[in-house]
C-alpha cells in the first residue's frame, strides 16, 4: 500500500528507531512499511495516524477509489 510515511517521519527528523518506538514496533517493522514490503494492519495504521495526528487517508493511499 502506498503510504506517506517516510516523508512525514523525516520532515520531524525522526530515525525509523524512534518512530518504531513511538509506536511499540521495530525499526525493521517502520522500513517494511517505508518501503511498502508490508502492509500495516487496521490497529497500527490508527496509531500512525493519530501520531502524526492526521487521517487515515492523508497517510495511505486506498488502492480501491
Amino acid at each position: 500500500m502506498r503510504n506517506r510515511l517516510k516523508l512525514l517521519r523525516v520532515e520531524r527528523n525522526w530515525t525509523q528507531e524512534q518512530l518504531g518506538q513511538a509506536l511499540g514496533v521495530s525499526r525493521q517493522a517502520v522500513n517494511a512499511l517505508e518501503t511498502e514490503k508490508h502492509d500495516p494492519s487496521l490497529d497500527l495504521a490508527y496509531r500512525i495516524a493519530a501520531l502524526f495526528e492526521r487521517p487515515i487517508e492523508d497517510i495511505f493511499d486506498n488502492p480501491h477509489v
